[in-house]
C-alpha cells in the first residue's frame, strides 16, 4: 500500500498526479463499492449546504433537516433544536446577528450503514467567529433517506480550540525546510518556503519512481479571507490541480482536498499532517476518492528533514 501511497500522492497532494498511478488506481476503480453514488450524494449535500449557509438562506440550510431533525449544539451557544421549522428561526436568527458569516466544511469520513442510513463526520470554520468563540467545530451528521433523498436527522457540533497563531499561518513554519521520505525505491523529495512578505507557504516537490520516471508539482500554502480558512492550492505535473480546506487537529493539521487529474478525473481526501518535532512528521491520507469512486486510504508515513535541525 505504501508504495501505492507515494508515487500517486507525493504525501501532500490531494489529487492524482502520475500516469503510473492513474493506472494502478483505475485497476482498483473497476473493482469499487457500490455505495460509492451515495457516498458522493451526501458529500454533494455538504456543499450544498454550505453555499445555502453562505447565502443565509436561512429556510434552505434547515430544509436539509428531516420534517423532525434535530440539532444538537455543543459549543459555548450550546442548546438543542427540534424541528425543521424550529431550526430555521434559529438561522434566521443568527444570520441577523452575523451578516457576514460564512462557513468551509472539511468532511472527513461518510460511512453507508444500510440503503436508508449514514454517518458524517467533519469539522468546520466559521468566519468571522462570534464572541468567546473559536468559530470551529467538530462534527457528526446522521443522515437517513426521506422520498429517496438523503437528509439530516441529527447534528452534534462540540467547539474546537483554535491555535493562538491559525490565522496568521505562524503554526506551519515547521515545514519550511527541505524534506525527504524513501520508501521501496521510491524517493520523495520537497522544499517548503515562505514568499509575499511570508504571506503563503510555497512548496516544490518531486517524485523519482522505480523506473526512472519523476513528477512534479507545486503547492502554496496560505489563509483565505474570502472562505475563512487556511487553503492549499496544488498544481501537478500530469495537469492536475487541487485545492484543500485546512483545519487544525490535535497535534497539527487536517486538509480536505479536492480536485481533478490531468486525465479529468474528479479526486479528493482528507489528508492529516501531525508533527512529531523540529525534524518529522507523519502524514496519511484517508476518504480518497477518484472519478467517484473509493481508493483505499494510504498508509502514515513518516516525513523527516534533509538537514535536521538541531
Amino acid at each position: 500500500m505504501k508504495i501505492l501511497l507515494l508515487s500517486v500522492s507525493i504525501f501532500l497532494l490531494g489529487c492524482v498526479s502520475s500516469h503510473h498511478a492513474i493506472a494502478q488506481e483505475s485497476a482498483k476503480a473497476d473493482s469499487a463499492n457500490p455505495r460509492d453514488p451515495e457516498v458522493a450524494a451526501i458529500r454533494q449535500q455538504s456543499k450544498l449546504f454550505a453555499d445555502a449557509f453562505n447565502k443565509h438562506d436561512a429556510k434552505a440550510v434547515a430544509g436539509f433537516w428531516t420534517e423532525d431533525g434535530e440539532y444538537i449544539d455543543e459549543t459555548r451557544n450550546g442548546g438543542t433544536l427540534t424541528g425543521r421549522e424550529a431550526i430555521e428561526k434559529a438561522y434566521v436568527g443568527f444570520f441577523k446577528a452575523n451578516p457576514k458569516a460564512k462557513i468551509s466544511i472539511a468532511i472527513a469520513s461518510v460511512k453507508i450503514l444500510s440503503d436508508d442510513a449514514a454517518i458524517e463526520d467533519g469539522r468546520t470554520s466559521v468566519e468571522p467567529a462570534t464572541p468567546g468563540s473559536t468559530g470551529m467545530a467538530q462534527y457528526r451528521a446522521i443522515h437517513v433517506k426521506v422520498a429517496g433523498k438523503w437528509k439530516m436527522a441529527s447534528v452534534r457540533d462540540s467547539e474546537i480550540q483554535a491555535p493562538a497563531a491559525y490565522h496568521s499561518l505562524k503554526d506551519l513554519d515547521w515545514l519550511v525546510g527541505s524534506w525527504v521520505a524513501e520508501e521501496n525505491g521510491v524517493k520523495l523529495e520537497s522544499t517548503c518556503r515562505w514568499i509575499a512578505n511570508k504571506t503563503f507557504l510555497e512548496r516544490r516537490h518531486s517524485a523519482t519512481h522505480l523506473d526512472g520516471s519523476t513528477s512534479e508539482g507545486l503547492q502554496i500554502i496560505g489563509w483565505n479571507p474570502d472562505a475563512g480558512h487556511v487553503q492549499s492550492w496544488e498544481f501537478s505535473s500530469d495537469g492536475g490541480s487541487a485545492t484543500g480546506a485546512w483545519l487544525p487537529t490535535e497535534g497539527g493539521w487536517t486538509g480536505a482536498m479536492q480536485g481533478v487529474a490531468g486525465d479529468g478525473s474528479v479526486t479528493s481526501a482528507v489528508n492529516y499532517y501531525i508533527r512529531i518535532d523540529d525534524n518529522a512528521f507523519t502524514w496519511r491520507s484517508t476518504d480518497r476518492t477518484r472519478g467517484g469512486f473509493s481508493l483505499p486510504e494510504a498508509d502514515e508515513v513518516v516525513i523527516r528533514r534533509s538537514v535536521p535541525v538541531k
